[in-house]
């Protein structure tokens, strides 16, 4: 009933069903434009990861059951590294949303000139 997908089979209908055509060089520029993009987020996504990681946790543990005390970096809040490392965050976060937004629109075959 079913017969069983080779595997090079199998790697061309998912590069037929995700790209263009092969005509011309509307398939080349394709492929370049989805690299690039995929490296781009690739980069943005490990950004992300290393300055979340790096970021300390907003409650001091049980001392913040006792109220708020005030300190240095609660009054310099817009110069602290704190404060720097949480709107990088947002920057590159929101970077990586618009790239994988912009790289599912070029996915579609109405972008590139090809009849589906």
């Amino acid at each position: 009933m079913f017969g069983v997908i080779q595997m090079p089979d199998m790697m061309s209908f998912i590069s037929n069903l995700l790209a263009p055509l092969p005509e011309a060089g509307i398939y080349t520029v394709y492929r370049i434009v989805t690299l690039v993009l995929l490296l781009i987020m690739m980069v943005a996504a490990v950004v992300a990861i290393v300055i979340v990681l790096f970021q300390p946790g907003n409650s001091t543990g049980i001392d913040a059951l006792g109220g708020s005390s005030e300190t240095f970096f609660g009054k310099n809040k817009g110069q602290s590294i704190e404060y720097k490392m949480k709107k990088w965050t947002i920057i590159v976060l929101v970077v990586l949303a618009i790239l994988s937004v912009l790289f599912f629109i070029l996915q579609l075959d109405a972008v590139w000139g090809v009849a589906a």
